[in-house]
């Protein structure tokens, strides 16, 4: 599933292409499931709607409309927005769908805009969704009355993010780290990379961790997600960003799907994989030691 740093970047290509473009028309191929919507709510709120802009939200992609409506998209593990014109921009699972003709037959929903540019919603496996709601409405979607603060957003501080995962005292910190509720956006490539680089071993429960431990892993965090960004995205098997490019991120990684291969501070102690709270987890015995339990 794409984390923070892959749907930032495909929201940075798309809203570089998609503000001020007209809807003129919305095909829904069969999907109930990836667009509950009535045919009478698109009438009335995409018909003819304007984009104003595209944000994000935890992994959720947000398109804005004058009609005071949005289009809330997840992708989960295999949903790709692809945007056809003058240009040719693709973000998600890698198939191809990003450089042939559609509709295809993952495509769920087509949007057509005035100018003649188009742009659909694919999803092979029908895990993702698209969803028309009223855009006030957006913060009252159960996903975001849950959802943490954004780890990179200026407001959010070490001290909100300590309170946070201390709610969860008695969890081994890794599976606290991905819980949506304490910070927005982490999945396991960022965790596995962040606990690393605090020397925590990710089978330390938070209640083990100092304060200090924890500010310190908050702002290796902040730094990984934004060198992250800066390279599009992980190169993860299924994510490629806006212009249909993998991420340059996993070249930077320190032991996410390193395992067998040598610690970067340690060259005689290999990466291993393990598992931790039922994901796959990558750490260095030497520079993540087990705590002892208290």
């Amino acid at each position: 599933m794409p984390e923070l740093p892959e749907v930032e970047t495909v929201r940075r290509g798309l809203a570089e292409l998609l503000p001020s473009k007209t809807v003129k028309k919305v095909s829904v191929f069969n999907s109930p499931k990836s667009f509950p919507n009535s045919p009478e709510e698109v009438d009335e709120f995409l018909y003819g709607a304007k984009v104003t802009n595209v944000r994000r939200r935890a992994k959720v992609l947000i398109i804005d409309f004058d009609s005071e409506y949005s289009l809330v998209a997840h992708l989960k593990m295999t949903g790709q927005m692809i945007f056809r014109g003058e240009k040719r921009f693709a973000g998600g699972h890698p198939t191809d769908s990003l450089i042939g003709e559609l509709p295809d037959r993952s495509t769920r929903v087509q949007i057509d805009f005035t100018d003649d540019t188009r742009l659909f919603f694919n999803d092979q496996r029908k895990f993702g969704w698209l969803k028309l709601i009223p855009t006030v409405e957006i913060k009252n979607m159960p996903f975001m009355q849950k959802v943490g603060p954004e780890p990179l957003d200026k407001k959010t501080t070490a001290e909100e993010f300590i309170s946070r995962i201390r709610r969860r005292n008695n969890s081994l910190i890794k599976p606290a780290l991905l819980d949506q509720s304490t910070i927005a956006g982490v999945g396991n490539i960022y965790a596995d990379e962040s606990l690393w680089a605090v020397k925590i071993h990710p089978e330390t429960r938070v209640r083990n961790v100092s304060d200090d431990q924890l500010t310190t892993l908050f702002m290796e965090l902040k730094k990984i997600l934004q060198l992250s960004i800066d390279q599009g995205g992980s190169t993860d098997r299924n994510y490629v960003d806006a212009e249909g490019r993998k991420g340059n991120y996993l070249k930077f990684a320190h032991v996410f799907r390193r395992e067998g291969q040598s610690c970067h501070h340690h060259p005689d102690q290999e990466i291993i994989k393990t598992k931790v709270g039922g994901r796959g987890t990558h750490t260095c015995p030497i520079c993540q030691a087990k705590v002892i339990e208290r």
